[in-house]
């Protein structure tokens, strides 16, 4: 029904009333040569094709306005059928009149003086008809590119819409983290301040880089893996002061960092929980770190020690859980996280198959 009416407001426009009188201009000029065939008679021919528009235009635009609209395009075909007999056999009924009409005005009711082709009905119904199926394939045509241009439209919009959500829910899983790592340094740094510490001004040198990473930098799409691999050692080292001789770290690198892209923020709060979650077995807390790259292939592992019984080191906090989405919106299937809990290690194994890839 909404078809049909955008269909008629069509009617109204002045090109769209231009196009198609030159269009039934056309269609007359065809009649003419038509019915002219095997005929002298151009004053009949004339007249008989004036008389036959009228008709064909009620029929095509009743045909290309109403019935596909309205049932051939809602997908009615039952009552598409049934309306286009009753559409055949008016046609039918008034190309029949204007037969009559013209046999009666035109040519005195003398058969002989009337051209041929005019005489056979079935020649007439035909002609009508391979206008209207004419017009109707192109109307078809022109709403399928209409409705295949729209589809397209509306699947870029779903597509940007979707890009921006991917943004938004990117931007706040960052923010989720950066509280989460920042509360971590000040309590440390609290706590060496209540003890007076002369590692606290070192504290606050170290925290004050990190902080330049974490609110400038990480709003950028992407930062150098070198130095997000600089700031991890920076992380790190504020976490020895922390920890002092409770401490052993291992950090191992292999391959070239340079040039290499990485969202920013993305190695880190796998150390972050290692730190916050591990737990100190046989007088220490144990992290391992070991990050290589091989022809854009990163593999990051990091394992620190863990009670058996300590499960929460899976699902406390901003947890993994909230990696996992990062990763699943900047690397969808280009990636593999393998999280285990093995003989009192917490082990993160993270293999990123294209690590440019974002």
């Amino acid at each position: 029904m909404q078809l049909a009416a955008m269909d008629l407001r069509k009617l109204i426009n002045s090109r769209f009333i231009l196009s198609h009188f030159l269009f039934w201009i056309g269609v007359w000029f065809f009649y003419v040569y038509f019915f002219s065939y095997n005929s002298t008679d151009a004053n009949y021919v004339t007249w008989f094709s004036t008389f036959l528009i009228p008709v064909t235009m009620i029929t095509t635009y009743f045909v290309v306005y109403y019935l596909i609209p309205r049932y051939l395009l809602e997908k009615k075909y039952a009552l598409f059928i049934l309306y286009s007999i009753y559409t055949v056999i008016l046609s039918t009924w008034l190309i029949l009149m204007t037969i009559f009409a013209s046999l009666v005005f035109l040519s005195n009711l003398n058969i002989e003086k009337m051209p041929p082709m005019s005489k056979n009905y079935v020649f007439v119904l035909i002609l009508v008809y391979l206008i209207v199926m004419v017009v109707s394939f192109v109307n078809l045509l022109n709403h399928n590119f209409r409705t295949e241009s729209k589809n397209k439209e509306l699947e870029n919009k779903i597509l940007e819409t979707q890009l921006q959500l991917k943004d938004q829910e990117l931007q706040y899983l960052k923010k989720q983290i950066h509280p989460h790592f920042l509360f971590n340094t000040l309590n440390t740094i609290y706590g060496f301040a209540l003890k007076r510490s002369r590692n606290t001004s070192d504290i606050i040198l170290k925290l004050s880089n990190l902080l330049d990473y974490i609110l400038y930098q990480v709003n950028k799409p992407k930062v150098s893996l070198e130095e997000e691999v600089m700031h991890l050692k920076e992380y790190i080292e504020l976490e020895r002061i922390r920890f002092q001789d409770t401490l052993k770290v291992s950090f191992q690198t292999e391959g070239s960092f340079k040039h290499k892209m990485i969202p920013p923020m993305l190695l880190i709060p796998f150390v972050e929980n290692a730190f916050k979650h591990g737990n100190l077995i046989d007088g220490y807390l144990q992290v391992h770190i070991k990050i290589k790259l091989e022809d854009h292939v990163l593999h990051f592992e990091i394992k620190n020690s863990v009670k058996q019984e300590n499960q929460s080191h899976k699902t406390s906090g901003i947890g993994l859980q909230n990696i996992k989405k990062r990763l699943d919106l900047i690397y969808p299937n280009s990636y593999k996280l393998e999280v285990n809990i093995n003989n009192d290690w917490f082990l993160v194994d993270l293999l990123i198959k294209n690590i440019n890839n974002i």
